[in-house]
């Protein structure tokens, strides 16, 4: 009776709780999501997925705060998350299809998905690596345009619309073949990642704060057993284990693991207060939140001009004698320092899309361009 009576209480508390400040467990969590993405693109690791599954938690946190923001009308919630998104989409995408068009792409009606990417927009295979990130962006708007009848029909039935929010992948894995193209790929994305959304309304609404551990482990642990599973034993017809070649896979691993991180923030409070401490690391976490789709939009952009960057420093004698130009680490590195240079010259788009002064660092002072 007093565990109930704790996690009701708990629910409570973050029910009302008001959204004066960060939670700086959640910014956290979509910070360490961020430099995966980016460790990910530049080594390739197949187990990357499985040590941190960085889309399934961004889409987490995204829900949890969706359900947060429409406590208000959902129409000026549903606006306000567009005009968020797109104008950073567009200044990029300018650079983008102008060098596509520069190496002799010609676009057709499809263009339309570079204004409003409720699609996956078109693109030569020259610069493939650099806008089939855009998955996520449309997956994500897309989350945002059904979270307002998501968010009504999770409240009718929290628990059975949870554990259902799994069979869509399941059918699409094993009923039916979504059709290629645009279409299918919108539906295989938001089947893999529904239950990590949902799972943020559950979060937001405390349902997960109610439950038990002896309710909560054992269902995220089969989740977790269930998608590494289906990842190793189809092994062979995907060409490989990484979960992001894996709907499947994904959706399961992604569930038990964002179900135990936003449990142990709903029932223990656990949270990263520490952090305060360490003012570089807090500045870092709070600059990445801050500009977070310019990161994730540019870090293509950066790796791609890594590449051509180092190999000038061999013609440097003393770079090539002292600097470790062969290394993957080195690379890494390089490119951090140019998504740096392109949170100076291209972040201000995020606040200018927020409606705030534009700043070239968050805290820091106003920027001198203007959009």
């Amino acid at each position: 009776m007093g565990t109930h009576r704790k996690g009701a209480v708990a629910a409570e508390r973050i029910r009302t709780a008001a959204p004066a400040g960060r939670d700086r467990y959640f910014d956290t969590l979509r910070a360490v999501a961020l430099v995966r993405v980016v460790a990910y693109h530049t080594f390739e690791w197949a187990w990357a997925g499985l040590v941190f599954p960085s889309m399934g938690v961004m889409f987490g946190l995204a829900g949890t705060l969706m359900a947060r923001s429409l406590r208000r009308p959902a129409a000026g919630v549903l606006a306000s998350r567009v005009r968020r998104l797109l104008p950073p989409f567009w200044f990029w995408g300018l650079f983008v299809t102008g060098a596509m068009l520069v190496h002799g792409w010609m676009p057709g009606w499809q263009i339309v998905f570079w204004a409003v990417p409720l699609g996956d927009p078109p693109g030569s295979a020259w610069g493939e690596q650099a806008w089939e990130i855009v998955w996520y962006l449309r997956t994500y708007l897309w989350f945002v345009l059904l979270s307002p009848p998501l968010l009504r029909l999770f409240r009718r039935a929290p628990g059975p619309v949870l554990l259902a929010s799994l069979v869509p992948v399941v059918a699409l894995t094993y009923a039916w073949r979504p059709p290629d193209g645009r279409f299918g790929s919108v539906l295989t994305d938001l089947a893999t990642f529904l239950c990590c959304w949902l799972l943020g309304f559950a979060h937001h609404d405390g349902v997960l704060a109610r439950l038990k551990p002896a309710a909560v482990l054992p269902l995220a642990s089969a989740a977790l057993a269930c998608g590494a599973w289906y990842a190793l034993a189809h092994r062979a017809e995907y060409g490989t284990y990484d979960l992001d070649e894996n709907p499947l896979a994904q959706a399961f691993w992604s569930a038990g693991f964002v179900t135990l991180l936003l449990y142990a923030k709903a029932r223990l409070g656990t949270g990263f207060a520490a952090l305060a401490r360490h003012r570089r690391l807090d500045r870092l976490v709070t600059v990445l939140n801050a500009r977070a789709v310019t990161v994730y939009l540019w870090h293509e952009i950066a790796l791609i001009l890594a590449v051509p960057l180092i190999d000038r420093c061999w013609d440097v004698p003393a770079f090539e004698a002292y600097l470790p130009l062969e290394s993957q680490w080195f690379l890494f590195g390089v490119g951090w320092l140019l998504i740096a240079v392109f949170v100076l010259l291209c972040g201000w788009v995020e606040d200018v899309a927020a409606r705030r002064a534009p700043r070239l660092l968050p805290g820091g002072r106003p920027a001198t361009m203007g959009p």
